[in-house]
């Protein structure tokens, strides 16, 4: 078999990414331009018409063995998936360890993020209590550090029905005047968001996204179906987000997008101009990406790999352990054969 018989079995590859990109640069141009128009008769604001939309990577929070956030490696980071052309910026997700950080370690990473961005495209800052009360001075503390958006996510030991957990969320929605992304995570959480209560909470005006990491794509066809265009949906690391974006999703908020930009964002460019033949070809050798991180710890996934990328962002936050040698291995030899390393 020769090479390019190895490449095309392989899947996409590193010359297929620049070849796409190339043909696709115009287009990706085009579209900076006319959102930058947008921002303009908007008053300066980032969020545009049609609200957020595109690859917003959850964001790693780098920790020092002292306990304070690495604020030139966050800024780094942030910057360079700027360069990338990210379409956002994502802190306190899943893989920034939200649930391991302190009230300070989380209001830091927020504050880096935000600054980093420079205005350049928005920062949604993830929201996580177990009380409303603790929720809503998140959200304030939030948005007075200038983020555009809230993702809001419930944490609970004992459950909820489901009178509280529209309760929790609306809450949130009514204590500020950004826009909210709903995050249900069913692994990690206590209580769900049913699709009734995603009904319900589709009619506050301000909630008007949802990430659903359910691995299940039918109950996405069925949130959209309920929802209409009231909730806008993100895929998350355990959907194919080509998939979803046929289904009409707008795009995806996930850690692997901190690793592989520049192939997310030509995937979601592929996707949005309808090229389905060529995305789906990217987003076989993606997937590879989202499955490695279903396979290890969240966190230290995708730490490793910025690790092997250069970045310091050090080990995932005990008691969780670090990528195994096993894990790093495999997560290296994927970014060398989709051209991230």
């Amino acid at each position: 078999m020769n090479k390019q018989e190895e490449e095309s079995k392989r899947g996409f590859t590193r010359r297929d990414f620049l070849r796409v990109s190339a043909g696709t640069a115009g287009a990706v141009a085009l579209g900076s331009l006319q959102a930058l128009a947008s921002d303009e008769k908007t008053g300066g604001s980032i969020l545009n018409s049609n609200g957020f939309r595109g690859v917003f990577p959850y964001l790693v929070s780098p920790i020092d063995e002292r306990g304070s956030v690495k604020d030139a490696v966050l800024t780094r980071l942030s910057n360079d998936l700027i360069s990338s052309g990210v379409h956002g910026l994502t802190a306190l997700g899943s893989t920034g360890e939200f649930a391991y950080l302190n009230r300070e370690q989380r209001h830091r990473v927020v504050e880096v993020v935000v600054q980093a961005a420079r205005r350049r495209v928005p920062v949604v800052a993830g929201v996580a209590a177990t009380t409303i009360t603790d929720a809503v001075e998140q959200v304030r503390a939030y948005e007075a550090l200038g983020v555009d958006g809230i993702l809001a996510i419930l944490e609970a030991y004992f459950p909820l029905n489901e009178d509280g957990v529209v309760s929790y969320f609306t809450a949130i929605a009514n204590a500020t005047k950004l826009p909210v992304a709903l995050y249900t995570n069913p692994s990690f959480q206590r209580s769900d968001l049913t699709l009734p209560a995603i009904e319900r909470l589709s009619k506050v005006d301000n909630i008007r996204y949802i990430k659903d990491a359910s691995s299940d794509t039918g109950r996405l066809l069925s949130i959209i179906n309920a929802v209409g265009s009231r909730i806008s949906v993100f895929s998350a690391s355990a959907h194919i987000p080509a998939c979803v974006m046929l289904l009409g999703g707008v795009g995806w908020m996930a850690g692997p997008a901190c690793v592989v930009p520049r192939q997310s964002v030509l995937l979601y460019d592929l996707c949005r101009a309808g090229k389905w033949d060529e995305a789906m070809v990217l987003q076989r050798s993606l997937w590879r990406i989202n499955r490695v991180f279903a396979k290890y710890n969240l966190a230290a996934c995708i730490k490793g790999g910025l690790e092997l990328q250069g970045y310091e962002v050090g080990a995932p936050l005990r008691p969780q352990t670090p990528l195994s040698e096993a894990g790093r291995a495999e997560v290296k030899a994927i970014l060398t054969d989709l051209g991230a390393l």
